[in-house]
C-alpha cells in the first residue's frame, strides 16, 4: 500500500496525498485535482516517481527481513491505497500466519481496502490518525488482532514528512515504540532535501493546497525520528541502500540520490 493522506473526508476538488502518491505510481485510483497536483510537484523534482518505486522496493525488502527475523505481526500506520505486494502479501511469503493491520484515516483509503480484503482473517482494516497514536493503538479490534505483548513490526513509511513539527513527530514515534514489546521494530522512510532544498518551497507549496502538508526536511532532521531504536545494518541510508537485492548500478545512483531516507530500528 502507498502512504496515507493525513487529512480525512472526500473532496474531489481537493488534492489527495494519497490519491497522488497512487498517479505517481501509475495508478488509476486518483481524481482530476489530485493528477494536476501531482504534475505540478513533479515540474519541482521530476524522479519523484523513482523514489515512490524505491519506496515499495524497500517496504518489501524490510517486511522480508522482519518476517525472516521472526516477527509475525505488522501494523502498517498510515497505509494508504491498496496496489501490489502489500504488507501481509510479503510477510505471507515467508510467514503464511503473519497477522498485519493496516492504519488510515482516508474514507477512500478505508472503503478500498475493506473491499479488497473482507475476506482475509490475518487482515484488519483499521480507522486511525498516526497524529493521535494513543487513539489506535488502543483500538479494542486492534488488540484483538495483534498481541501486544509480542513483538510487533510498526512501519511508518512516507508518512511522517507529512507531520508537522508542530504535531510532535519525535513524540508521536516515542509513544508507539514505547507501546511495543522488546524485540519490535520501527521501520521509517521519510524523504530528504538535501540534494534539492531549492525544490522544497515550491512542493511544500503544491502541498498546502492538498490534504495533507508536506514537511521538507534535512537528513539531519529525520535522524531524531529513530531515537531510542537500536538501527540494523545498514542505518539510516537511501531507500536503495537498504540491503539491496542486486547491486545499483552508477545511472540509478545518480538519479536517486539522497533524497529519501529509511532505517529499521529495533526495541529493545
Amino acid at each position: 500500500m502507498n502512504p496515507a493522506s493525513i487529512g480525512g473526508g472526500f473532496d474531489p476538488n481537493t488534492p489527495n496525498a494519497a490519491r497522488m502518491y497512487d498517479y505517481f505510481l501509475g495508478g488509476k485510483d486518483n481524481l482530476p485535482a489530485d493528477r494536476e497536483a501531482a504534475e505540478k510537484v513533479l515540474r519541482f523534482v521530476p524522479e519523484i516517481p523513482i523514489g515512490i518505486r524505491e519506496n515499495r522496493a524497500f517496504l518489501a525488502r524490510a517486511v522480508r527481513f522482519l518476517a525472516e527475523q521472526g516477527i509475525r505481526q505488522f501494523l502498517d500506520i498510515g497505509a494508504g491505497l491498496p496496489t501490489q505486494r502489500n504488507v501481509h502479501q510479503v510477510a505471507a511469503e515467508v510467514a503464511p500466519d503473519a497477522r498485519t493491520a493496516y492504519v488510515d484515516n482516508d474514507p477512500q483509503v478505508l472503503a478500498h481496502a475493506r473491499a479488497l480484503l473482507q475476506d482475509s482473517p490475518q487482515v484488519l482494516v483499521v480507522e486511525g490518525d498516526v497524529r493521535r497514536p494513543a487513539e489506535i493503538l488502543g483500538r479494542p479490534e486492534l488488540r484483538a488482532h495483534l498481541d501486544f505483548d509480542q513483538p510487533i513490526a510498526v512501519l511508518l513509511l512516507a508518512i511522517i514528512h507529512f507531520i508537522p513539527d508542530g504535531d510532535d513527530p519525535v513524540g508521536i514515534i516515542a509513544a508507539i515504540r514505547d507501546a511495543l514489546a522488546p524485540g519490535s521494530y520501527v521501520a521509517i522512510s521519510h524523504v530528504a532535501v538535501d540534494e534539492r532544498p531549492q525544490a522544497a518551497p515550491g512542493v511544500e507549496g503544491v502541498y498546502n493546497n492538498a490534504s495533507a502538508q508536506f514537511v521538507a526536511r534535512m537528513s539531519g532532521e529525520i535522524a531524531p525520528f529513530f531515537k531510542g531504536l537500536d538501527l540494523v545494518d545498514p542505518g539510516m541510508v537511501n531507500l536503495h541502500e537498504w540491503r539491496p537485492d542486486i547491486p545499483v548500478v552508477a545511472p540509478v545512483l545518480e538519479k536517486v540520490k539522497s533524497y529519501f531516507l529509511c532505517g529499521v530500528g529495533r526495541v529493545s
